[in-house]
């Protein structure tokens, strides 16, 4: 029998692969979830972990335990949602940054609307800056979406890093200025680049630009420039380019994070379903079709 607390935090730690970042996320001690990893590694009899002391990453086995580790928590919020007799309902307004379009998102989503199909979800998909403006004008209950700074609000659903990406036949003139595939202000990642570009010195031109990030990858993949991108969601079709090779600076960390509205009484059961599930299957996120 594994434990659901245990699997919950086991959860946690993979997806963000910081155990410190897992206790933020669940509201628990450090200690606390290294023990409940522990006692999970004990009860399954491996590691599912490997770990120093700058860094986490899954085994084998650990990549074998996510699976499971949802199957069964699903399980276990099914069961206890029929015997407490209540079940989720009403609206939820749910926010996703463009960067999540070409992901297992809508897998996620069909499979919470299964669960849950008195909830009616209304879904927006914009930037993460436009995003963060609507759901402080109390327009969205929920949004998945990059955190505009590392100390800015949100529950933590996974770290990664933003790295320049292109066609695999795209050769940059380091004297020449970047040909950037961006998307429109407010956009989180435009911002960053930009910052990097001019803070070290390297000019630059917008090359395309669009709202759409199927819009940008077809740029890309064109040969039209490089774009500013998530590690962990490379389309397919682009590859990370090497930044040494075109003199392009190292443009840092992102988080992704869950935002939450300010919202109605009776719209929160829902959005607190809908954010659980998120939760839940973020590693799913960071793998794309």
């Amino acid at each position: 029998m594994f434990d659901p607390v245990q699997l919950r935090s086991f959860l946690a730690v993979a997806q963000t692969l910081s155990f410190t970042q897992a206790a933020q996320r669940l509201g628990l001690r450090q200690s606390t979830v290294s023990q409940h990893v522990r006692r999970l590694e004990e009860a399954a009899g491996a590691r599912l972990f490997a770990r120093d002391t700058h860094s986490v990453d899954l085994t084998e086995d650990g990549e074998a335990m996510l699976g499971f580790a949802r199957t069964i928590l699903e399980a276990n919020e099914r069961a206890a949602g029929f015997f407490a007799g209540t079940r989720p309902r009403g609206r939820v307004r749910f926010g996703v940054s463009e960067d999540f379009v070409l992901t297992r998102l809508p897998e996620i989503l069909e499979g919470f609307r299964r669960e849950h199909p008195e909830v009616d979800l209304e879904l927006t998909v914009e930037l993460s800056g436009t995003l963060h403006q609507r759901l402080a004008a109390g327009r969205l209950d929920l949004c998945l979406a990059k955190r505009q700074g590392p100390e800015g609000p949100g529950r933590l659903v996974w770290s990664d890093r933003l790295v320049w990406i292109g066609s695999e036949r795209l050769r940059l003139d380091p004297r020449r200025p970047v040909p950037l595939i961006v998307f429109p202000p407010p956009g989180i990642t435009r911002a960053r680049a930009l910052e990097v570009l001019e803070r070290h010195g390297r000019t630059w031109r917008v090359a395309c630009t669009s709202g759409s990030l199927s819009g940008l990858v077809a740029a890309a993949r064109a040969g039209l420039g490089v774009m500013a991108h998530a590690q962990g969601l490379v389309p397919p079709g682009l590859v990370r380019l090497p930044a040494r090779a075109a003199a392009l600076p190292d443009l840092g960390a992102v988080d992704f994070v869950l935002l939450d509205g300010r919202r109605h009484t009776t719209a929160r059961p829902a959005a607190d379903a809908l954010a659980e599930a998120i939760l839940a299957s973020g590693d799913r996120l960071q793998r794309p079709l």
